[in-house]
């Protein structure tokens, strides 16, 4: 109760940062269901006769089915993107034949991968389900759903999107992880070397040293990431070792998928980017801490003072790891966007799927705004603000002392 700094940084800020983190989970159900309600499915109707007629407006009942006048699947796909689709099915020459003759009958069913959000295989299911009712109310036991996914534009037979989701949202987990654990460790490594500083009263000593303040800066970023980089390295291989550890079991079981073939796996470039988005997203959250700690008078206030920057790294982190951005309302969209510690993330699965401008538009907003926060610091560091700059919480304080007689 002496210092309401702790208070605000471990008990007010876990209060507000769940419950928003699980409003955006909650919005994010309600945006993929709205969204699935107003799918758009192209058709590929092989068969002219009543049956196959009668799927379609069956199906037009619940989603939009666009019959396309074109041969093969392949030849539908560039279609997709010109009528808002994230589907297709093809309906066989014998199915209005095999309907009548009580023979099973096989649909296909072609769902768009775009991402590895946790609802992305909504619009797929709600089709299959769609076929599975019109397979009992018209023709029982007979339709044959099979599900395949078009990749990068390309069509992969006999991969279901959930399996194929599950596979690249459990990959999609690493870099998260790496990043809530390497950011945290920096900048508490960060404000508690400022923040050390000035408790034991050698931090003025240090500035009046020959030399530049900004290299004073430097060598303390500098430091951490180091510290913080060795951290996470030893976090990860451990981490790693929990997640094989009950994976195993499963990859026997599952279908095989080689995600490099299906283009799902960063080229050496996409890593490049990556590696260049989380470093200068690194350097922001280092200035930021040392800026906090300025205001801090002992380590404890520092670390309480950083925590309240944890917000808006663990609810981008965490949300972002099960949800694609681009299926967010686009208010919230623009808020992750916005968000620094957001851009590993939103840069990690817009390489996967090939789309190096987001990436790169992302590493040039952070490092302006890295270069906004250097420059802060720097200048804080220039003047004696670094040794007399305080936060107080004067109306959150008791029992105060009187002045003495």
């Amino acid at each position: 109760m002496r210092d309401p700094k702790i208070l605000v940084g471990f008990l007010i800020v876990p209060l507000i940062m769940f419950p928003v983190l699980g409003y955006v989970m909650n919005l994010s159900v309600q945006t993929a269901k709205e969204s699935a309600q107003k799918a758009t499915v192209l058709v590929v109707n092989h068969d002219l006769e009543g049956n196959s007629t009668d799927l379609i407006n069956f199906l037009n009942r619940y989603v939009k089915a666009i019959p396309v006048n074109v041969t093969t699947v392949d030849a539908a796909i560039p279609l997709l993107s010109s009528n808002n689709a994230t589907g297709i099915i093809e309906i066989p020459q014998d199915f209005s034949q095999n309907i009548s003759t009580q023979t099973p009958a096989h649909v296909k069913f072609y769902t768009v991968f775009s991402g590895s959000g946790l609802f992305e295989n909504v619009g797929s299911t709600i089709v299959s389900s769609l076929v599975e009712a019109y397979n009992r109310a018209m023709a029982p036991n007979l339709l044959v759903p099979e599900d395949s996914v078009i990749v990068k534009g390309k069509r992969v037979e006999g991969i279901s999107p959930s399996v194929l989701s599950s596979l690249v949202l459990s990959q999609a987990f690493a870099l998260p992880i790496t990043m809530i654990i390497l950011l945290t460790y920096s900048m508490q490594i960060a404000a508690t070397s400022v923040a050390m500083e000035k408790e034991e009263k050698t931090l003025e000593t240090l500035l009046t040293l020959p030399m530049d303040r900004f290299s004073i800066l430097a060598g303390k970023v500098s430091g951490s990431i180091v510290v913080a980089g060795i951290g996470a390295i030893a976090y990860m291989f451990g981490f790693n070792y929990y997640i094989g550890s009950f994976t195993g079991t499963i990859a026997t079981t599952a279908p095989s998928v080689d995600l490099v073939s299906l283009g799902l796996v960063p080229s050496l470039f996409g890593y490049l980017l990556m590696g260049i988005s989380l470093f200068v997203t690194l350097l922001a959250a280092l200035a930021l801490a040392v800026i906090l700690s300025a205001f801090a008078q002992d380590v404890r206030s520092a670390q309480s003072l950083v925590s309240y920057v944890y917000p808006f790294l663990f609810i981008p982190a965490l949300a972002l790891m099960y949800l694609d951005i681009n299926s967010l309302p686009f208010w919230l969209r623009t808020i992750f966007y916005a968000i620094p510690f957001s851009q590993p993330i939103i840069a990690s699965k817009a390489i996967t799927m090939g789309d190096y401008l987001t990436a790169g538009l992302g590493i040039v907003y952070v490092t302006a705004f890295t270069l906004v926060i250097m420059y802060v610091a720097s200048r804080l560091f220039a003047t004696e603000k670094i040794l007399t700059a305080k936060l107080r919480f004067r109306g959150l304080r008791k029992g105060k002392t009187p002045p003495a007689d």
